[in-house]
């Protein structure tokens, strides 16, 4: 068995890892780390949950070891697209860094600019950051990239199709070109494939899996049903035991299933775009700890949800892309485990998910699905929820939900506030 020493990881980060319970390298992690910790450009293509987070932050770090960074003048940077993608890689980089006597800095918007400025100021090493506030910060003379010498960048579909290919650009046209690359993304369109074929030097390539993106330990099903029972069959569905995620079209929609949901007794969140960072982050954070099983997300939330043990994907709106059905499925089947993947869907729409699933390079099985129904039961685990409104912990300070999901007032729920995006 190939372990992390046999690969070139500083012996000083080992020791934190088996701590955590990581003692074997996954294939991503094996294929890429001897190329990236010996200085090569990197293409590295595998699904979410494979590990790509420590593949490229073990080089980084085994590289950079025992480094200080002058003031405003960071040595790695690792771009991420959203917010809780790149908190959850500082999560993940920051007691690792430490081991070997460096740091790293959240970039993100949603966060106060003061603490972000103190730290590039004092000098740091390792900044993980979101393209807007990267931008502002730049732009302000808070920080130059200069002196980078690794720059990752994770998810870099995901950064195409949120239109960051331009301040991309912008950045690595200002890192010296003799800088070391490391480029995660699940697929290789023609916008990723530009900043290939122009920024990386002689990248050698890894794939952990096919270009579609389909993978073999999830199960795929799509459930035709009458639309009548969509209501009954989501609640039951979730009142299952473990982690669920749920994946509706709109802002509206994931809150107005969550406080359905919280109706009938189960403790849920929303994620979505139009919550503030704050709120985004305790919701996230109540479905990690299990203070919630039930996570209701949009398209926008989808990439920077990543978090173990979700058994259970549930497309209630179909997405119209063969790639956010990859996106969304991708939230389960991580780290090795199984999961399964369902698509509500009535009979006249039955031919065009079929075809949009099929386009994701996947063939699910169609079920007919009744309330309580047999297929039903021994597909998801769904159960009968307990009809006792749930109420969501407030905080402290602002009365608003712990958790995302309904607050009470006079003995019925509200619904949850709608905010404005963040900048």
């Amino acid at each position: 068995m190939t372990s992390f020493y046999d690969l070139g990881v500083n012996p000083a980060l080992v020791k934190p890892l088996n701590n955590s319970g990581i003692r074997d390298p996954f294939p991503i992690q094996i294929a890429t780390l001897p190329d990236a910790i010996a200085g090569r450009d990197v293409l590295g293509r595998g699904q979410t949950g494979s590990g790509k987070t420590l593949a490229f932050g073990l080089a980084l770090l085994t590289r950079l070891a025992g480094r200080s960074a002058k003031a405003r003048h960071p040595l790695a940077l690792i771009l991420s697209p959203t917010r809780e993608l790149a908190m959850q890689i500082n999560d993940a980089i920051l007691p690792l860094a430490q081991a070997v006597q460096l740091d790293s800095r959240l970039i993100a918007g949603g966060m106060p600019y003061g603490n972000q400025r103190q730290a590039l100021q004092r000098g740091v090493p390792i900044l993980v950051a979101t393209p807007g506030r990267l931008k502002d910060l730049m732009e302000q003379g808070e920080v130059h990239l200069s002196d980078i010498e690794i720059v990752v960048l994770d998810e870099a579909d995901l950064m195409a199709d949120m239109g960051f290919l331009p301040v991309v650009k912008e950045f690595l046209g200002k890192i010296k070109p003799e800088a070391q690359k490391l480029l995660f993304s699940a697929t290789l369109d023609k916008d990723v494939d530009f900043l290939v074929r122009k920024y990386l030097r002689n990248p050698v390539t890894h794939s952990t899996h096919e270009a579609t993106g389909s993978v073999s330990s999830m199960e795929h099903h799509v459930f035709v049903l009458q639309p009548s029972d969509k209501d009954q069959v989501t609640a039951s569905i979730a009142a299952r035991e473990g982690r669920t995620i749920f994946f509706v079209r709109t802002q509206h929609g994931a809150d107005r299933l969550a406080d359905r949901l919280a109706l009938k007794g189960i403790p849920v969140g929303a994620l979505h775009g139009g919550k503030t960072q704050a709120v985004r982050t305790r919701t996230l954070a109540a479905f990690k700890s299990g203070a919630t099983k039930v996570l209701v997300a949009t398209d926008v939330a989808a990439r920077g949800i990543h978090v173990d043990d979700v058994s259970l994907v549930v497309h209630v709106d179909a997405p119209t892309d063969p790639k956010d059905y990859l996106h969304r499925a991708g939230r389960t089947a991580r780290a090795g485990e199984s999961g399964v993947v369902a698509t509500l869907t009535t009979t006249n729409q039955k031919g065009i998910v079929r075809d949009l699933i099929g386009r994701a390079g996947v063939r699910p099985n169609f079920v007919n699905i009744r309330p309580k129904g047999k297929e039903l039961i021994e597909i998801t685990g769904a159960q009968e929820p307990s009809g006792v409104p749930w109420v969501a912990p407030v905080t402290r300070n602002s009365g608003s939900s712990n958790a995302g999901g309904p607050n009470r007032r006079k003995g019925r729920p509200r619904p949850q506030e709608r905010r404005k995006r963040p900048r």
